[in-house]
This record gives structure tokens, sequence and C-alpha cells, in this order.
């Protein structure tokens, strides 16, 4: 956990890009590496999956070969596929500083993000260059429901989570996204589409969807999220929540507790997030959160402190100072799965004075 002022500022933004196999995430980053534009991004693709046919990075190269050194495109994009999670090709990437203003990184099919997130909070060198600007999740609008219920394509290797009855990798990268692209969507009718927002947003209510056809979407959808800097919370309304709380047949779902015109203290605060965040190991149905961030008021402190954690790992820092006559509200938004909404909000009134 680290508390300071320090905002982004020269840093390069990283945004993660996920989804389940077969989603659309070769195709999207294809289309951003081919297409005429005017950014300058970095891409990193993954080339390996559990078996040939589940998943392939595209081939980039002249004559269809795989490159792992960076390769410059004549759009102005830097692309590099790499055999392990990426972190090496960021280290050499550093090394091109200059061409490029943003990173994409491709997760593989069956990654959870959740780690490779955490990865910029805890690698003090990359972490000095770069930041995590958020998470991209792409969604096959076609197979997405049977993929939450833990069902898999023929020929695929069903997952760990899914057999063990866990959460799926398909439920972590949705609940961990910041925007989804709902891609496929002209495979299927609108009212399964909007049948699927809802199942989306009874697992992450606060997540920005578009729908796509082919992966194609606004490189400003993607890009300059800033999704772990400041939070806005006026859309943290309990309203929003209620009308996803039983709509999919899931255990992941969004809660949001709060505590008007309070102070908290940083001390007890992050006893409270360390104890919240924590697994209930031995209990019948484990409670986990995967993603949880907020905005709260400390004592004798000007500035809004805003939350942000990726499973157990959490951040604390402070931001813009309040405005004048302000009411100081404590607001925590967590996704995950198997919490009592009750027992988390006692909790947290009960830190508040």
């Amino acid at each position: 956990m680290n508390s300071n002022t320090a905002q982004p500022g020269t840093k390069i933004p990283v945004t993660i890009i996920t989804g389940y196999l077969g989603a659309g995430k070769s195709t999207l980053l294809n289309y951003i590496l081919t297409e005429q534009h005017d950014k300058r991004i970095a891409v990193i693709l993954n080339e390996f999956g559990a078996s040939e046919s589940m998943e392939q990075s595209m081939q980039v190269g002249k004559d269809g070969e795989l490159y792992e050194e960076w390769l410059e495109l004549r759009n102005g994009c830097l692309c590099c596929s790499v055999k392990d999670n990426g972190v090496k090709a960021i280290e050499n990437l550093m090394l091109k500083k200059g061409k490029f203003d943003y990173i994409l990184l491709e997760t593989t099919g069956l990654a959870d993000p959740g780690p490779i997130a955490s990865m910029f909070w805890l690698d003090s060198e990359l972490g000095a260059e770069l930041f995590l600007d958020g998470v991209v999740t792409v969604i096959d609008s076609k197979h997405c429901l049977k993929y939450l219920q833990g069902e898999v394509a023929k020929g695929e290797v069903k997952s760990k989570a899914a057999n063990e009855g866990n959460t799926t990798e398909c439920e972590r990268q949705i609940a961990l996204a910041d925007r989804i692209i709902m891609n496929k969507c002209d495979l299927i009718g609108d009212d399964e589409v909007a049948s699927l927002e809802k199942t989306i947003k009874s697992i992450n209510a606060t997540a920005t969807l578009t729908r796509a056809k082919r992966a194609k979407v606004e490189l400003d959808f993607i890009l300059d999220l800033r999704a772990y800097d400041a939070i806005d919370t006026s859309n943290f309304a309990q309203e929003m929540y209620a009308d996803y709380k039983h709509v999919a047949d899931t255990t992941i779902r969004t809660v949001l507790v709060e505590a008007e015109g309070h102070v908290v203290s940083e001390e007890v605060l992050t006893r409270w997030l360390a104890h919240t965040l924590m697994d209930d190991e031995g209990e019948s149905d484990i409670k986990q959160i995967l993603r949880l961030k907020g905005v709260v008021s400390f004592k004798d402190r000007k500035e809004r402190v805003v939350i942000q954690a990726v499973q157990e790992m959490f951040d604390i820092f402070y931001t813009t100072p309040w405005e004048e006559g302000e009411k100081r509200n404590n607001r925590i938004l967590l996704i995950g799965r198997f919490m009592d909404q009750d027992a988390i909000n006692k909790s947290f009134q009960e830190i508040c004075h």
C-alpha cells in the first residue's frame, strides 16, 4: 500500500486488453496495428495458449513469422509478440521511450487480469515509468453466457475454476474491467444483446459498455481511461445496483457502501481494507473481492482520498481538495462474490466518525 500525492504525469499509460478465448482481442489489436490513425501505440501480443487450437496471436511479420523483438510499423505503432506475461517485453520497450505514447498489453484468453494489473504496483522499476490506465475486456457476445456458466467450446479445456464451482475466468475478466467491448453483437438478436448487457451489469455495474462488430471501436474508448486515478463517485448511486441485483444466476455482483459527512483515519482504513479484501477461508461460501474503488475523507486532510484495489492489493493516494462547504461523503464500491452487503456496510460505518 502506498500513500502519495504523485500523479502519472509523464509516465506511459498501460492498458490491459483481456477477454475469453475467441472473443476478438487479436482482431481488435490487428485493427489498431494496421489502421491509419494519429496514435503512437506499442502493442504487446501473447503468442501462447493452452493449445494451438485454443488461441494464437496474430502474425504481423513478413511471411507470417512471429516477432519477439519490437517491430516498427508504418502507421506509427510498435508491435511485439511474447511467450510470457509481457514484463520482459515492457522492459525492452522502455529502451525505445519517446517513440510511443501508449502501451496495450494483451493477455491470453485463460488469463486472470488481476495479477497482471497488480504487477504495476508491485514492480517499483515498472511503476517509475509506467502506470496502469485501465482494463479493457472484449466479450464474445454470442457465447458469453455459456462461458459465464462454466461451459467451453468443443475441444477446449474446461478451466479449473469452472470445475471447482468457483468464479470462471470470464467472470473475473468482466469484474475487473473498466471498459467492456461487446464484440460480435451482429451475430445475435437485439433481445439477446439487451439480456447480455443486464447480465454483464449484474457483475460489474460501473464498467462502460460499447457494442462492436469485428472488434472495431473508437480508440478513445480504450485509451486515456485514467481508471486508477481520481474517481468520479457521482455515478456511485445505490439505485443503479438494485436493478441488477438478481438478474443473473451468478455469485459475482457489485456492492456500494457509504457513510455521509464523516471522516476516517488512514490507519483504521488500512486495517479495514486488509480485512475486507481477505478471502473468508473456511466458510462454505468464500467471500472474494475482485475489485474495489472509492473516495473517502481523512481527518485533518483537505484532499480527497482515492482507494484502488485489485484482489488483495490496494493503494491509497490523495487527489484534489474538497470544495469549501462540500459534504465529505465516503463511498466505496466492491465487486466480488458471496459478499454480505449488510456486514460490509456495518463494518464500514463503524470506522467512520
